[in-house]
C-alpha cells in the first residue's frame, strides 16, 4: 500500500527525518512510537505532502503504485490517504457538514446529512457541535470526535491518527475506538503516539520505534510491553 525508501526530509535548514525506509500493508494496524521530538508527526506530515517539509531527491514514497513525492496535498488524500491531526484547529464560519459538503461534492446533500448525524450519534457528539462552526468551543474529546467522524465520512484507505489520545478522556477513547473498530474492515490504520494505553483497545500488528529521526527498532506487539518496561532508552 505505502512505501516509505530512503526518506530525508529538513526544515528551516535542520534536518529531521534521515533515511527512513519502512512499509505498510493493506489492512494491517501500526503503531509508530518515541519520545518526543523523534519524527514521528513529521514523517506523517511529510506523507501528506506539508509543503514545510523538504524532501531529498533521493526519498521515494509510493502508494499503491503511484509516486508521491511531487504531489499535492488535496491530490494525495484523494487517492486515499486520510489523516487525523494532534491539536486540530477551529475553522471560523465553517460547520462540519459545510466542510464535508464540499469535499463530497458528488454525494446527495441530504443523505450526506443524514450520514453525518448517525456518525454524531453513534460517536456521541452533540448535535450543536455539528451545526457550530468547526471545533468552536469543543473540549479535547469532542474533537478528536470529529476528526474520526470525518475520517469516517470520507472514507480513506488509509489513516493515520497522530497522538489520537491527546486530551481525550477515558470515556471519549473507549467511544472512539469502539467506532474505529466498526468501520475499519479492509482499511490501513497507522497510530502516531508516545503513550502505550491505546493498544489496550487495538493491538497493532507492527511497531516501529523512532529515535532522533531514524527508526530504531521494528516489532510485533510484545515491543509496546517492552517500551513500557523500559521506556526508549534502550532501544
Amino acid at each position: 500500500m505505502l512505501s516509505i525508501k530512503d526518506l530525508s526530509v529538513g526544515a528551516s535548514g535542520k534536518n529531521i527525518l534521515n533515511g527512513i525506509s519502512c512499509a505498510f500493508e493493506s489492512g494491517k494496524t501500526y503503531a509508530i512510537m518515541g519520545p518526543n521530538g523523534s519524527g514521528k508527526s513529521t514523517l506523517v506530515q511529510t506523507v501528506m505532502g506539508n509543503p514545510v517539509y523538504a524532501v531529498s531527491k533521493e526519498s521515494s514514497l509510493i502508494f499503491d503504485k503511484k509516486k508521491l513525492n511531487s504531489l499535492p496535498t488535496d491530490k494525495r488524500a484523494r487517492l486515499g490517504i486520510g489523516i487525523t491531526f494532534q491539536s486540530p484547529l477551529s475553522l471560523q464560519g465553517i460547520s462540519v457538514f459545510q466542510l464535508l459538503r464540499l469535499a463530497m461534492k458528488n454525494v446527495d446533500v441530504l443523505k450526506l446529512h443524514v450520514r453525518i448525524e448517525a456518525l454524531a450519534k453513534e460517536l456521541k457528539i452533540k448535535k450543536e457541535l455539528i451545526d457550530r462552526p468547526l471545533n468552536e468551543n469543543a473540549s479535547g474529546g469532542e474533537r478528536k470526535k470529529l476528526e474520526v467522524l470525518q475520517m469516517a465520512i470520507l472514507n480513506p484507505s488509509l489513516i493515520f491518527f497522530d497522538e489520537i489520545d491527546t486530551g481525550v478522556d477515558i470515556d471519549s477513547l473507549k467511544i472512539i475506538f469502539s467506532f474505529l473498530k466498526k468501520i475499519k474492515k479492509d482499511k490501513t490504520f497507522v497510530f502516531i503516539t508516545h503513550h502505550n494505553k491505546i493498544f489496550s483497545y487495538i493491538e497493532p500488528d507492527e511497531v516501529l520505534v523512532m529515535k532522533n529521526g531514524e527508526i530504531v527498532k521494528i516489532g510485533d506487539k510484545k515491543l509496546v510491553q517492552k517500551i513500557e518496561e523500559n521506556g526508549y532508552e534502550d532501544m
